[in-house]
């Protein structure tokens, strides 16, 4: 190849500052790490679920009254939200300003420990320290969601963050089938089983997935009020731009933080259903789940957008809790297992599409606060929507919840109609620096 070099002058080669620490970001995204960024999610998510069907059995060792195991088991599980909520914007920013790398090995680290701890147990204030460790380290997921917009283009990236729901949705259906399994060996087994996944994660992290985000694009400082998580919680509410799709992402985690802690009990209100129904019903949606971000919304993107998808997701939630509740009234397993379908496929398109839409909206050093942001706030609400759901199941009528499940799907498909054409008309993300958004709500 020619070069244009008159004579006498000496081309100057610049030889990037790499070093072992901190190598250089890969221009792209190569098919060695997009393995490794494919398998973290199914081992974090199985490592998370294996636990699940021998909770009970570990907590009750350590309660006295019987009665107390319900709510002590939901205490932990509020323990760790409320540290998620606290700790993840952190991490986030954290991640912006030295790098997604090292931010994860953090957090990798921190789940580990928690899980050893909880492990061993002992007294109940151990098993709540190892909540608190855990969640105070809980921002792995979105870290990695702000390694994936450092790695990709934005039309891209709804796509990715599809693979990525469904190789934790994999994961989430096999970790409770390992969990109950290695019960037989002690109800403790299957924690340190959790622990030793988390293990094999960090070493695949650390040996073989690279730094995504270029020391140009990182913060250059962090102010110690920025680590404040209501500060970032205000910081997203106040932009105007970021606020609409923050706001979705509220309007759908509110129905399923409900769902998730209420559809057992309607199930068997309702229709009578055994722990095996109970069973095939999550797993319905998890199989439904996986096919949805793994393959179809792959396909979906280029042909409608992120705008369509997501109109078409909330319309589907809105016929799903119709549908569920209606079953208060018409005790058929049909209609329950017709909203569960179409609460799966809606799902499948809602997540990676508000996840794809925010990290557009976002300039690179920013990904990372954001990210850990929204997960927080959605780790808040798991903490409240379960009590608030519950309250009303019981006290204004079983169809109660779902019905305002419906209602708020609504407001969110007219908040899509309303405002996100002129958001993406408005917003050019390569502009976005700090909190100089535009107005374009």
């Amino acid at each position: 190849m020619e070069t244009n070099v008159t004579p006498g002058e000496t081309v100057e080669k610049k030889v990037p500052d790499v070093t072992a620490e901190n190598p250089e970001p890969e221009p792209k995204m190569s098919r060695g790490t997009m393995a490794v960024l494919i398998m973290l999610p199914f081992l974090a998510s199985m490592g998370l679920t294996i636990v699940w069907p021998i909770l009970p059995f570990i907590v009750e060792k350590y309660v006295s009254n019987p009665d107390d195991l319900a709510s002590m088991v939901g205490w932990l599980s509020a323990i760790y939200a409320i540290c998620q909520f606290i700790a993840a914007p952190a991490l986030g920013i954290l991640s912006d300003r030295y790098g997604r790398r090292p931010i994860l090995l953090i957090c990798l680290i921190g789940s580990m420990l928690g899980y050893l701890i909880f492990g061993i147990g002992g007294a109940l204030w151990v098993l709540i320290v190892s909540r608190v460790v855990d969640g105070l380290t809980g921002g792995d997921f979105s870290v990695l969601a702000a390694y994936v917009a450092d790695k990709t283009e934005p039309e891209e990236r709804a796509k990715f963050f599809g693979y990525f729901g469904a190789s934790a949705g994999v994961g989430f259906i096999v970790g409770p089938i390992i969990g109950g399994f290695a019960a037989s060996f002690g109800y403790n087994t299957p924690v340190f089983l959790s622990a030793a996944l988390t293990g094999v994660i960090f070493l695949l992290s650390f040996f073989f997935l690279p730094e995504s985000l270029d020391k140009k694009n990182r913060r250059s400082s962090i102010q110690p009020g920025e680590l404040n998580p209501l500060k970032q919680l205000k910081d997203l509410l106040y932009t105007d731009g970021l606020r609409t799709i923050i706001l979705l992402s509220v309007l759908y985690a509110i129905p399923f933080v409900i769902l998730v802690s209420n559809l057992s009990i309607l199930a068997i209100d309702s229709l009578g259903f055994d722990p095996a129904s109970i069973g095939l019903l999550f797993l319905v949606i998890g199989a439904i789940d996986i096919v949805v971000q793994g393959w179809l919304i792959g396909k979906l993107l280029p042909i409608f957008g992120e705008r369509k998808i997501l109109l078409m997701g909330f319309v589907m939630q809105f016929i799903a809790y119709g549908l569920m509740a209606s079953v208060v009234f018409i005790n058929t397993p049909i209609l329950l297992f017709a909203g569960v379908v179409f609460y799966a496929v809606s799902s499948g398109l809602i997540e990676p599409s508000i996840t794809g839409l925010i990290s557009r909206l976002v300039s690179p050093d920013r990904q990372g606060v954001v990210q850990g942001s929204n997960a927080g706030l959605r780790s808040l609400i798991s903490v409240f929507g379960p009590i608030g759901g519950g309250f009303m199941y019981a006290q204004l009528g079983h169809a109660t919840p779902y019905l305002l499940d419906a209602a708020i799907m609504l407001i969110a498909a007219g908040l899509v109609l309303v405002t996100i054409p002129t958001l993406l008309a408005s917003v050019q993300p390569e502009n976005l620096t700090g909190a100089n958004l535009e107005s374009v709500a």
